[in-house]
């Protein structure tokens, strides 16, 4: 499998993500924003320390024949895409992996290099046995931290135990201003119109600018917001995909994510004229604390229940079995005049093929005055950062962190 491929079925993988979790019955009615490509490091780290058919399963979950090809191929990611750019005019990014060990435990040595050096993570001992409260806080702390304080309580209260033996977490900081200004004195409030039929007054944005970049298809529109990107060679945009009709979300993000090569047809690649264009500001705060559920839902159980396939960690654990038993996920996003700041995951570059439709008439509306789904991509690389959903723009939700 060539490098194409492999960045095409890990788009896949964050799609197939994506698709389950904002189909599942508790999300239908909530703000989403989530960050697949988080989860699926993490999963990169739990594989490194499994074997056999435990390993073999998260291997084909992610796309990848080779333990030795997923580590050369997430470390290249890192270091590539999740590159801060702030120092020359592009987005601002800290990209982060952490793993709290109980200090009775030995590491194999082979784990710890590859977690230290393909994953950059700091590994911490700690007394889970003693201080299982103090080792949950600090582990919030660190996400805090790395996160510029918009990420707070990660672990909830009792989710560590005495039992506990190691926490795997990343956080991914993303923070970026837009490539053309909106203008704070054309902010405006104007209605929302909800799933329910009932409507809500939001400030919604504007550009002075009389061109954008979007698309249009049969059923839906695509706006893609470009973040300033000075002398980075990266282009990090904001995709908002629109239905026409105010209940069509659930129809549209089940073609969105179908596979990538949709995706990459419909993104808009040009600029046009533009009438009537409004983006409301939202935030949106959402966690998953049962998101392992997620993962063996999609066919990933071994190392998620006993006896557990994770052999390969530690050479002496002190419980009896040795498996992951949940995996925390809380992302945060906040979409404003200035930018956006979404908080929480090559050697070879491919430029993302566009799409045109030669009927799009002279000037086009763009109003996302219903519910919409957006992502957050980088297109030289077709990364995938973040995914999401707005039902509501004036509330957030409640509820990508790994623990064994």
């Amino acid at each position: 499998m060539d490098i194409d491929e492999l960045i095409s079925h890990q788009t896949n993988v964050s799609l197939n993500i994506t698709k389950h979790l904002f189909s599942k019955e508790e999300c239908k009615n909530k703000n989403i924003v989530f960050s697949p490509l988080s989860l699926q490091v993490t999963l990169s780290i739990v594989a490194n320390g499994t074997e056999g058919p435990a390993q073999h399963q998260l291997l084909s979950f992610l796309g990848f024949k080779s333990i030795e090809r997923l580590n050369s191929f997430v470390s290249q990611l890192i270091f590539i895409v999740f590159s801060s750019a702030s120092h020359v005019g592009g987005p601002h990014l800290s990209f982060v992996n952490g793993v709290w060990v109980q200090e009775s435990l030995s590491l194999y040595p082979s784990f710890k290099e590859i977690v230290t050096c393909d994953y950059n993570a700091a590994l911490t001992f700690v007394d889970f046995l003693t201080k299982s409260d103090e080792v949950r806080n600090e582990v919030n702390l660190w996400a805090e931290k790395m996160t510029n304080g918009f990420i707070k309580s990660l672990i909830p209260a009792r989710s560590i135990k005495n039992t506990s033996e190691l926490i795997f977490a990343n956080a991914l900081y993303f923070k970026g201003k837009w490539d053309q200004d909106f203008d704070t004195s054309k902010t405006k409030e104007y209605d929302f119109h909800l799933l329910n039929g009932n409507s809500v007054k939001v400030p919604f944005m504007t550009s002075t600018n009389d061109h954008q970049r979007i698309s249009v298809f049969d059923g839906f529109k695509v706006v893609g917001l470009d973040y300033k990107h000075g002398n980075d060679r990266r282009r990090f945009f904001m995709y908002i995909f629109l239905p026409d009709t105010k209940d069509g979300l659930s129809s549209l993000i089940e073609k969105v994510t179908s596979d990538s090569d949709f995706i990459k047809h419909k993104l808009p690649f040009s600029n046009v004229k533009v009438g009537d264009f409004r983006i409301p500001t939202f935030k949106i705060s959402y966690g998953v604390e049962n998101l392992m559920n997620v993962v063996m839902e999609l066919g990933v159980v071994l190392p998620f229940s006993p006896p557990g396939g994770m052999t390969k960690l530690v050479d002496s654990f002190i419980g009896k079995h040795n498996f992951v038993t949940n995996i925390h996920h809380k992302s945060f996003i906040e979409v404003n005049e200035e930018g956006t700041r979404p908080d929480y995951r090559m050697d070879h570059f491919c430029i993302a093929s566009g799409y045109r439709d030669d009927h799009i008439p002279p000037r086009i509306d763009f109003v996302a005055d219903h519910p919409f789904f957006f992502l957050i991509r980088e297109d030289l690389t077709e990364t995938i950062l973040f995914t999401g959903q707005v039902l509501n723009p004036l509330y957030g939700c409640k509820g990508t962190w790994s623990m064994v």
